[in-house]
């Protein structure tokens, strides 16, 4: 289920730096070994990917994957 990101995308964020998100994966029914339950993993936004109630995140090897958007529970982040 996971796809990998196209490594020929340019990044369109203009030079103010975005804000991270993060989540925790609470699901990893398909693919066990490459998302571990309660492990927090960061979120490229995505909204094609959102669109299809999927959410992509970057996994130990700072590669990025879509999985299914039921696999994880939003962190939320405070302000300091």
């Amino acid at each position: 289920m996971a796809r990998r990101r196209s490594k020929s995308r340019v990044s369109t964020e203009g030079p103010k730096e975005r804000k991270k998100c993060f989540v925790m994966c609470v699901r990893n029914d398909e693919n066990p070994a490459a998302l571990r339950l309660r492990k927090t993993y960061e979120v490229i936004p995505d909204g094609k990917a959102a669109a299809n109630h999927l959410i992509r995140v970057v996994d130990e090897l700072g590669e990025d994957y879509l999985y299914p958007e039921n696999y994880f529970v939003t962190i939320k982040n405070s302000e300091r």
